[in-house]
């Protein structure tokens, strides 16, 4: 890399990622600064990292948060304001908006996933394939247009060995499909919506009744081979239980519902995505900063102790590059 970064590739333990380093400065300001003086250093990383990348030694940005937005605008022209989307307010941090706190503690008491059952593979391992490992998904799939990337940084993690974060290769998955099921995928659409909308697969099982959906929830179409707009690749692009609508979908034009031939199909598809080639897991210590492109990844979160263990995390959502798919279009998300 140029304007004196380092991008080690790939992350440990996995066949993607990158970590980026600046030898020559310590600290979030120096970082930033650097970046700023040249914005296509990190996105140039990133899209050659299949669109992750680990930045360490940031916990500096606890102390001034503005930091976080100022490295979120390298990535694209639009960090969200959380004030201005319909954002619960005791989730987003009070002094700046664009950052959204996830957090076991007051006032956010949000919770872990629970943990899988069984908790571990049979070889001991940490499960992350699907179904075993549920919770994969893209931020906001449920709006179009959809964000571009995320950046989460670990304000108070807890302890190595739980509270991780897993990220799915979406490029590589799609270029391991049977050129058959790639030919299908192609041309299919995913129908997404909010898990608020009780039309995820779990509730459908359950019987339970949809609530109304306003003009700014209603499902939405997304591809699912989606073209990257930077690097022209194809990827999967498809999230699990929560995030799929289970009452008309999960795809477009199959039979919808738990037990149709939609369901079928993405369970295929999602236990293919998450075989271990394409998987890298994150153990996270305090500063770290994950920066993960939506439009060619998925991710999961782990199960963490919450009634011994504070968790604090912040993220930030970049949006403005969505591919050519969606120009022109209003923000499906906002009420009119």
């Amino acid at each position: 890399m140029n304007s004196g970064f380092e991008c080690i590739t790939p992350l440990p333990g996995a066949t993607f990622g990158g970590v980026v380093r600046l030898p020559a400065a310590t600290g979030a300001r120096a970082f930033i600064e650097a970046a700023e003086a040249d914005p296509d250093a990190l996105p140039r990383a990133q899209a050659a990292s299949h669109g992750l990348l680990l930045v360490q030694g940031m916990e500096d940005m606890a102390e001034e948060p503005e930091l976080l937005v100022r490295l979120s605008r390298i990535f694209g022209r639009e960090v969200e304001n959380y004030r201005h989307t319909l954002t619960a307010p005791n989730m987003v941090h009070e002094t700046v908006p664009e950052i959204f706190i996830v957090s076991n503690t007051p006032p956010v008491s949000r919770q872990p996933p629970k943990r899988p059952e069984p908790p571990l593979t049979e070889d001991g391992a940490l499960p992350t394939r699907f179904p075993h490992r549920r919770g994969w998904h893209t931020d906001q799939s449920y709006r179009r247009p959809p964000p571009d990337i995320s950046l989460f940084l670990g304000v108070v993690p807890v302890p190595r060995g739980q509270g991780q974060t897993m990220f799915a290769d979406g490029t590589a998955a799609y270029d391991a499909l049977p050129a058959a099921l790639k030919a299908r995928v192609d041309t299919l659409e995913g129908l997404h919506v909010s898990s608020s909308a009780k039309r995820t697969r779990d509730a459908r099982l359950a019987g339970e009744t949809p609530r109304p959906l306003g003009a700014h929830e209603q499902p939405q179409r997304q591809p699912v081979a989606r073209v990257h707009p930077v690097t022209g690749k194809r990827a999967l692009y498809l999230c699990e239980f929560g995030q799929m609508d289970w009452l008309e979908g999960p795809f477009v034009g199959m039979t919808p519902g738990p037990h149709g031939d939609g369901a079928d199909l993405l369970f295929t598809l999602m236990s293919h995505l998450t075989r271990p080639e394409f998987i890298y897991v994150h153990e996270w210590t305090r500063g770290d900063l994950v920066i993960w492109d939506n439009r060619c990844l998925v991710h999961a979160a782990t199960w963490f102790d919450a009634d011994n263990e504070a968790r604090i995390m912040w993220r930030t959502t970049v949006s403005g590059n969505p591919g050519a798919a969606y120009a022109g279009e209003r923000k499906s998300w906002i009420p009119a």
